[in-house]
């Protein structure tokens, strides 16, 4: 018997007279795979209508059988319903039940048809044959040998899957990650969970500190127990880590344990939580090193040792520079720029040199200056060097555009360094470097810091490696500040193009992007019926539902009339995921609009997003094994609710997810400017309202106009605008690597 874990048996026994009711599971209204809640329709014996039934479910499907205890309520909307305060599952007693059991989806490899079928065959006894005795499911047309085996490890599974959800769900946590958890630990999750629940939030992706600190106040784990403690200080340098910062303070990481461990009954004390961090440093669970200021800094050991390694690794390339004939180099420059009647700038001309004999080389600067020109200049040099030249970038987006600009092969980083799922680990490093003596890392500042020292590792010792990037924009989204510490550093040398160039001057985007980076209020024409520039300003009220509204009428009217494809042409691009105007809520409206249901289009709800064939989806984490990576945006091409598979098309590969792993990716009609990194879109529409006030940003503000190379459009308040204008980022990452790179071989 199944009790609901958000009733406390005192509540229970408050509750109305129970009774107890039979019936076979017809339809799901409602069903929150978080929570569990569902609103279900229930057919029940000698019973021509339908019953609604309310409660939280570990796991429900179409075609179960369930025995519930509960009580009658009268809904003054939706009229009698009963709601569950417990429930266990029987077996289907009729065949119409059987069948809609096996057919519902619940088993992989058995949908409706072949569910007939072994009903029609079998009768009444088909479960039990298909318990104990399997094999004779040969009997039945249609199904062979092979497809025997895919039921039978199905049916082994979902019994073993539904344990493992009934154990979670009676401590808390959501059924959403049961399947996840027991893909990770087989057999070994219930004991796994029981003994370290802990474990899961650093094997299992989505899980997090609070669901396993949740369980385990749940089995009984003291909240000051040294167990919790090294677990909160992981995850507060975790969380530390996605905002950027590669460690903390020791003051400040101190503050942030004692807020997540404190709970009604335990607040951790300062000394407590330092004698822990103290522990986990002599254990070489924590690294802790001081600064000029003798302050004590925490580090998780892979972020102080990959950090300390690359600036080692930089300051080793830089020693020797290349020996190269730089008069030959500028007779060079001057034969080819004289052949093709063009004419490089100073700063420009600059660049091409430096990437002739420095072993490593930045090239920056904002839209509109020539950083494409340039690179595809230094790209003909080192070809006529005889350099073997390899070209990548972070995203499959910056990569393909790259390639398309110089019209040489890129890859992405990861595709270039040769990932290996088998070890989680590049197969190009320093004992296996990659062949080539010229390299070109495209949108740099998207680098964090272990996919640069991945590639600064993996560069043969006497090879060339130049970095574009646009130093104002957003830094990565990983730890690190990798651009701008190279920068600031000194120690690299640093091309920066600073002269707009003449058709560049007529883009407004180009010029208005310019003008938001010197802290100025932007040129953007107001929409008319039939605009003239390539930036416009839409004002959208200055309430979000009328932003939300303008963007739907946008998509709808004005784009399509300029000739441009709302399906494939227009990105929305929003500074936060949370709000009317946020990632979520439009991406909801969009799908309605640009995606809507079809009978010809499957579609699915997991988790409470709704998933439709044809839907633009972005992957959010990365994911090795598939070789899909964090911001990676593709295409549902179909989804197979027998199997129980999604497949997306990312350009010309197809990637397969098993509906476990549906929550690494979302919706992406819209996406956050962050996610947008890397990437470039004909028409971008930005929605900017004092609804994001904490996120509005001068280079926030930057990064999403400049993502559009055709068409931008800015949605929103003037007073949003402005505030984004004068807003710089004012929060410092905490990196050192500029300070390794100052201060070699001094111990703080």
């Amino acid at each position: 018997m199944f009790t609901p874990p958000n009733l406390s048996a005192q509540q229970i026994s408050a509750l109305p007279q129970h009774e107890t009711i039979i019936g076979v599971v017809e339809r799901l209204t409602f069903y929150s795979a978080e929570s569990g809640y569902t609103v279900a329709r229930l057919t029940r014996p000698r019973s021509n209508e339908l019953t609604t039934i309310v409660g939280s479910f570990a796991n429900i499907q179409p075609g179960q059988t369930l025995q519930l205890t509960g009580f009658w309520r009268d809904h003054p909307q939706f009229g009698p319903q009963f709601q569950v305060v417990n429930y266990k599952e029987t077996k289907p007693a009729t065949l119409t039940g059987i069948e809609k059991y096996l057919g519902s989806g619940l088993i992989k490899s058995v949908g409706p048809v072949t569910a007939k079928r072994i009903v029609a065959h079998f009768g009444l006894e088909t479960l039990d044959i298909i318990e104990n005795q399997i094999e004779r499911l040969i009997e039945v047309q249609g199904i062979a040998k092979k497809r025997i085996t895919l039921i039978k490890n199905a049916w082994e599974t979902q019994k073993a899957i539904k344990e493992v959800m009934v154990f979670l769900q009676g401590h808390g946590v959501s059924t959403t990650y049961a399947v996840k958890i027991y893909k990770q630990y087989k057999d070994e999750a219930i004991a796994t969970v029981t003994k370290n629940p802990y474990q899961l939030a650093a094997d299992i992706y989505g899980i997090g500190f609070l669901t396993a600190d949740k369980i385990a106040r749940n089995i009984g784990i003291a909240p000051d127990s040294e167990f919790r403690y090294r677990a909160g200080i992981i995850h507060c340098l975790s969380v530390a880590a996605e905002d950027g910062h590669c460690y903390l303070p020791q003051s400040e990481l101190i503050e942030s344990v004692i807020k997540l461990l404190t709970t009604e009954s335990h607040q951790p004390t300062e000394e407590a939580v330092a004698i822990v961090i103290k522990d986990m440093a002599l254990a070489d669970e924590l690294i802790r090193e001081r600064d000029e200021e003798k302050t004590l800094l925490c580090y998780k050991p892979t972020y102080f040792h990959t950090e300390q390694n690359l600036a080692q690794l930089i300051r080793q390339r830089l020693e020797k520079p290349v020996d190269t004939d730089i008069p030959r180099v500028r007779a060079w420059i001057e034969r080819f720029t004289t052949s093709r009647q063009i004419q490089l700038s100073e700063q420009q001309r600059l660049a091409v040199e430096t990437a002739a004999y420095s072993k490593i080389t930045i090239l920056t600067g904002g839209p509109g200056v020539g950083k494409t020109f340039t690179t595809h200049t230094i790209v003909s040099l080192w070809k006529a060097m005889g350099k073997s030249i390899a070209l990548a970038a972070p995203t499959g987006r910056a990569a393909q555009r790259l390639g398309e600009m110089t019209g040489l092969e890129a890859k992405t980083i990861h595709r270039l360094l040769e990932f290996d799922p088998r070890s989680m680990g590049f197969k190009r490093d320093n004992e296996n470097p990659l062949p080539h003596t010229a390299i070109i890392a495209d949108e740099a500042s998207m680098l964090d810091l272990f996919l640069a020292y991945s590639l600064v590792k993996a560069v043969l010792a006497g090879a060339l490696l130049l970095l574009v990037g646009d130093i104002d924009q957003l830094p990565s989204v990983g730890p690190g500040q990798i651009l701008a510490d190279l920068i600031n550093s000194g120690r690299v040398p640093v091309v920066r193009l600073t002269q707009i160039f003449r058709q560049a001057q007529t883009s407004a985007i180009i010029t208005a992007a310019h003008q938001i980076n010197r802290g100025q209020y932007p040129t953007i024409e107001p929409i008319s019926d039939n605009p003239v520039s390539d930036c416009i300003w839409h004002g959208g009220g200055h309430q979000p539902e009328h932003g939300v509204q303008a963007i739907c009428e946008l998509i709808t009217d004005l784009i399509p009339r300029l000739g441009f494809n709302p399906a494939t042409d227009v990105q929305v691009l929003c500074p936060m995921t949370r709000g009317v105007v946020g990632t979520r809520n439009l991406n909801t409206v969009l799908q309605q609009l640009i995606n809507p249901p079809s009978p010809n289009k499957v579609e699915i709800n997991r988790g409470g997003n709704l998933l439709r064939e044809g839907d633009r989806i972005i992957q959010l984490t990365n994911d090795y094994n598939r070789e899909v990576f964090n911001g990676d945006l593709g295409i549902i091409l179909t989804i197979d609710t027998i199997e129980q598979e999604v497949t997306v098309q990312y350009g010309e590969r197809t990637v397969i997810y098993d509906y476990a792993d549906l929550n690494e990716i979302a919706l992406a009609w819209c996406v956050t400017i962050h996610k947008s990194q890397g990437s470039e879109y004909l028409v971008v529409i930005v929605p900017i309202y004092m609804q994001h006030y904490m996120m509005l940003t001068r280079n926030l503000f930057y990064t999403g106009l400049t993502r559009a190379k055709k068409l931008a459009i800015v949605v929103g308040a003037k007073k949003a605008i402005s505030l984004a204008v004068r807003s710089t980022d004012d929060q410092q990452r905490y990196t050192r690597l500029q300070q390794r790179l100052l201060h070699a071989g001094l111990d703080w």
